[in-house]
């Protein structure tokens, strides 16, 4: 008669623990893979194709961001990609809202509601460059510590990239 008692409160406390953590990751923090060399030497400064997922990053992204939408220039935000809402990408707050940016040789106005972003390697980041301004509404949180591997774990600092910005 024990027995069906003691699966019952382990099946109560596993369901209790993952409404929990379910809650935690949507709405205040979770923890996002980085691929790729778009965002090199700040994300994934050695990507080898060898050792797949076991080199890529992992941060910690936080949700509180989204709140009322409080950006700042340097910051590192993962979006979902403007052409495909599955793809994700994390690159780095360069232009806000009303702000115009220097690309190239053009200057671009970021429109109210979106975001210039760009990837730290540019020679390899697909980025505002290449899809424009992105909407607010697509950025899912902001990087705030490198979790994985062990010897990188650590705070994201924001680069300043006010060159190539102006009100």
């Amino acid at each position: 008669m024990g027995t069906p008692s003691f699966l019952w409160n382990i099946a109560k406390k596993c369901f209790t623990v993952g409404l929990v953590t379910l809650t935690v990751s949507d709405r205040f923090a979770s923890i996002v893979g980085v691929r790729g060399a778009s965002m090199s030497p700040t994300l994934n400064p050695r990507t080898n194709s060898l050792l797949g997922s076991l080199s890529d990053d992992y941060v910690l992204m936080e949700k509180f961001c989204l709140q009322k939408y409080k950006f700042s220039h340097g910051d590192v935000v993962v979006f979902c990609s403007p052409y495909n809402h599955k793809e994700k990408h994390v690159k780095r707050i360069v232009g806000l809202p009303g702000e115009w940016v220097g690309i190239h040789y053009d200057v671009v106005k970021v429109p109210e509601g979106h975001c210039w972003v760009e990837g730290d390697n540019s020679a390899s980041s697909m980025d505002s460059r290449s899809f424009g301004p992105v909407p607010l509404g697509l950025v899912n949180g902001r990087v705030t510590h490198i979790l994985w591997p062990p010897h990188r774990i650590g705070s994201i600092d924001r680069k300043a990239t006010g060159h190539r910005v102006s009100s």
